[in-house]
């Protein structure tokens, strides 16, 4: 069911060469990154049209048009299921509560009499976002991606979900994304959706179409494909991560029930196949008994056999064992989970010392799937170890920071010399020329 990696006894390496001995999976982005090529020039040239073929191509469903008109927007919420829209506004309010707080304010700094610099923080002009739509369907990423973007003040906002095949001849659900994905648009005020999928939506967000402006900054978790265009149109348009596929890492002892860290590592591996589930622990016993529980409760699961066994079974899931808490502490932050859960004796403490993960859940009442969806945190988080460097979205993705010099005369006099100094230290006379000209080409000597 899932293999064992025993790290006890010697030593544990630094850096790369204990990330080298972890679980992780095969997701080749520079591979695919030749094989979007085609679809993105494709939909750089032909626009609307591309996305039409692509549509029929990958999703199996020809579409009229690629944008969703708003009455099938509206006819998504009307016949959203309560439970599920109650469910939805709830996720959307704690989100809001918790990213409304990452704004930032404009400060400015006092250098010197006479002299400040202000850092003023403005959003992006507009963003295409991704909601997947393979496999599974997520409304809970439209949440994730939307919410930021709108409380980091973004006026023009996309949102792009793949066709639909229809579920029986007529269907008006068919060629259009999900209708629980545009049922969440519209209640967070989204109006503008197309129906688009992969490589091809991030190219209509990149170069434009006929239905669709251009976009300054895309994300949204997908599959490689989506990844790899990520990574093409990288310098042309911002984005948030280059996603891979889900991933938790568990770090317990032996408090910890095995029912729920069998549960925990389940609930990610039915995303998909390529999906990772990894328990670090220094118990033998538990590391036997989680082994134990998960065969039933992987037998009573949904997704057996298309996802979540080929996840618990393949190369990027563990049972890793260690000498200690010291040792695992090492391997987690080594690894950098997209999702940690720390089930430990006083995990508050245990998580308080981790420095590498996307998101942190502390004892065993904060499972990843409260994260998923209604804790209030974002679930668009890096994966593939990118959280040794990289943050989840959030309303700071969309904002950007510019600097406001402002210096009178006097301020820049007492100065001037160390600037001239400086420029004349790399080679660049013009640059102290600018200043020099300022005061007659005598330079002050500053005080």
């Amino acid at each position: 069911m899932i293999s064992r990696i025993d790290l006890r006894g010697d030593a544990l390496p630094e850096g790369l060469a204990l990330r080298g001995l972890l679980p992780r999976a095969d997701f080749d982005v520079a591979a695919a990154l030749e094989k979007v090529r085609p679809i993105c020039e494709a939909v750089h040239h032909r626009g609307d049209a591309a996305l039409i073929e692509f549509a029929e191509q990958f999703d199996g469903v020809r579409l009229d048009s690629v944008r969703v008109p708003a009455e099938a927007l509206a006819k998504a919420l009307d016949g959203l299921d309560p439970e599920v829209r109650a469910a939805l506004e709830e996720s959307i309010r704690r989100a809001r509560l918790v990213h409304r707080e990452q704004r930032r304010t404009t400060h400015t700094t006092r250098v010197v009499p006479g002299g400040s610099v202000t850092e003023k923080w403005v959003p992006v002009e507009r963003v295409g976002l991704y909601a997947p739509g393979g496999r599974s369907v997520y409304p809970s990423s439209v949440i994730m991606n939307v919410v930021p973007a709108q409380e980091a003040g973004v006026q023009s906002i996309a949102l792009a979900s793949p066709a639909q095949r229809p579920a029986f001849d007529g269907d008006p659900a068919g060629g259009l994304p999900h209708p629980t994905i545009l049922a969440a648009c519209v209640l967070l005020g989204v109006d503008e959706v197309y129906s688009a999928g992969g490589a091809s939506a991030v190219a209509m967000f990149a170069y434009g179409t006929e239905s669709c402006a251009p976009a300054t900054m895309v994300t949204g978790p997908g599959n490689i494909w989506v990844a790899a265009a990520k990574r093409y149109f990288t310098g042309r348009i911002g984005i948030d991560t280059e996603a891979g596929p889900t991933e938790i890492a568990i770090l317990a002892d032996d408090t910890a029930d095995p029912v729920h860290v069998a549960s925990d590592l389940i609930s990610q591996a039915e995303h998909d196949p390529l999906a990772a589930a990894v328990l670090v622990t220094d118990s033998v016993g538990l590391a036997d008994a989680v082994h134990k529980e998960l065969e039933p409760q992987v037998a009573a699961s949904k997704h057996v056999e298309d996802r979540i066994r080929p996840a618990l079974a393949g190369r990027q899931s563990a049972i890793v064992l260690v000498d200690g808490l010291e040792e695992g502490l090492k391997v987690v932050d080594a690894y950098g989970a997209e999702h940690l859960e720390i089930q430990t004796a006083d995990a508050a403490a245990v998580a308080d010392r981790v420095r590498n993960a996307g998101a942190i859940f502390v004892g065993p009442w904060a499972p990843v799937s409260l994260g998923d969806y209604a804790a209030g945190s974002n679930h668009v988080l890096p994966t593939g170890g990118c959280a040794c460097h990289s943050s989840g979205l959030s309303v700071q993705s969309f904002l950007r920071g510019i600097h406001i010099v402002d210096y009178t005369e006097e301020a820049l006099a007492e100065v001037a010399h160390h600037v001239v100094t400086l420029a004349e230290a790399e080679d660049l006379p013009a640059h102290g020329a600018a200043i020099k000209a300022r005061f007659g080409w005598k330079v002050p000597r500053g005080k």
